[in-house]
This record gives C-alpha cells, sequence and structure tokens, in this order.
C-alpha cells in the first residue's frame, strides 16, 4: 500500500455514480474544482445539481445530474427511465482523450467506462469497439463517471479499498424491456472483476452497471489493513 491516500468504499446500500460522488464531495472534494473540470469536456444540455440535506438522520452531500429535459427533481441512476443518447465506447473514448481533463482524471475515467463497454459488448454480443448502449452514453452517466475521477483526483487519493456490494432483488424496466437484478451488465462487470455481490430483501437495483465499474475499476485493495486512522468519512 502507498502512502497516500486510501478511500474504503462501503457499499452496505449498494453503489451508483451520483452515490460516490455525493461521498466524494462530503470527504472534502470542492464544487469549484468539480465545475471547472466538468467544462472540459464537449457535454452539453445538462447541470448539476450539490446540496446539504439529512437522510437517515445525518446531514450529507447530495449529488444530481439535471438534465434540460426534466423538471429538476432528484432522480437516481437507479430508475433507468432517462431518455438516452445512444453513444458507443468508440465516441466516448475518442471524447475523453481529445478532452483537456487532469491526466489522472482522464485515464480514470477511461478505465470506469472501459469497464462498462466491456460488461455491454458481453451481454449484446458485439465487439467492444462496436457496442452501442444507452445508460452509459447518456448525459447524466458520463458526467457521474467523469465527476468521481475528478474528485478522487482532488483528494490526492491512491488507493481504494471495497467492501462486498449489497444487492437488491426483483426486476427493473429499461430501455430493452424488464430485467432481472443484479442486471446482466452489473452480473459481467462483477463476474470478470471478482466483486462480491451481498444478495439482499430489497427490491430493485442497489449497484448500477456505473457502480460496479467505479468499484471494479478503482479498486486496489479487497479490505482495509487490521489496524487504520479514520481521517475524515463521508
Amino acid at each position: 500500500m502507498s502512502n497516500g491516500n486510501t478511500l474504503y468504499l462501503e457499499c452496505r446500500s449498494g453503489i451508483s455514480g451520483d452515490m460516490t460522488v455525493a461521498a466524494l464531495l462530503d470527504l472534502g472534494a470542492t464544487e469549484e474544482n468539480l465545475r471547472a473540470e466538468l467544462a472540459k469536456l464537449p457535454v452539453d444540455g445538462y447541470d448539476i445539481q450539490i446540496k446539504k440535506v439529512v437522510k437517515s438522520g445525518l446531514l450529507v452531500s447530495d449529488f444530481d445530474v439535471i438534465l434540460e429535459h426534466e423538471v429538476p427533481a432528484h432522480t437516481h441512476e437507479h430508475s433507468h427511465t432517462h431518455p438516452h443518447v445512444h453513444r458507443s465506447w468508440a465516441d466516448i473514448e475518442k471524447m475523453l482523450l481529445e478532452s483537456d481533463l487532469k491526466p489522472r482524471v482522464k485515464a480514470l475515467s477511461l478505465q470506469m467506462f472501459r469497464t462498462v463497454a466491456e460488461a455491454e459488448a458481453k451481454v449484446h454480443g458485439h465487439p467492444v469497439d462496436e457496442v452501442h448502449f444507452h445508460e452509459v452514453g447518456a448525459v447524466d452517466s458520463i458526467v457521474d463517471i467523469v465527476s468521481v475521477a475528478v474528485c478522487l483526483d482532488n483528494l490526492g487519493i491512491e488507493d481504494v479499498a471495497v467492501s462486498p456490494l449489497a444487492e437488491g432483488s426483483g426486476y427493473v424496466r429499461c430501455q430493452h424491456g424488464v430485467i432481472p437484478v443484479p442486471v446482466p451488465a452489473t452480473a459481467n462487470i462483477a463476474a470478470a472483476h471478482g466483486l462480491t455481490l451481498r444478495l439482499t430483501d430489497n427490491d430493485g437495483e442497489m449497484v448500477t452497471p456505473t457502480g460496479a465499474a467505479i468499484a471494479a475499476a478503482l479498486r486496489t485493495m479487497d479490505h482495509l489493513p487490521g489496524a487504520c486512522r479514520i481521517v475524515k468519512t463521508g
């Protein structure tokens, strides 16, 4: 393990893109730096909303991507009901490579997107460079993933430990119809990267493909060392 900051992702409530960004903002990543980096992307038609809210009696940060066609309300990635733009992995890779994002932000973003692209390619039976997909290609998911990379870089995090991912049950509706939880892309990411899913009786999706990709791409350790010092929590 390095001498830099270590992040522990405790995923007892699952993991998604917006959840991760909110937690990293709670840890001290700044809105000013996040907005400055996001402005380097050739993506428009959205705004981000960051605020403090009380959840389960705790004061926490909340992060939302508000699209132009949406009413400004809290809408999580879990719903899978946004009207999605069809983008390919090649489109996203080109966009990130040609952007002026910081080198580490660019590298982390590409790593997370590649993880989802490979899972989607397996789901749909296409070569990864040819796969077209909806959720990860949508503006909100692009912003979520790049925001995670920006905040991680802002906090100087070098190592990431990931707990087992608590997942729900039942079914969700997506662009292709009704599919079981965990959704195929999430299951493929977990299988390919050795993530541990802890299935629960909660109805619905708790681990999104974006969330699974974040855990898979950023993880450097499976658990924290026997003794550690807590610097901040989010």
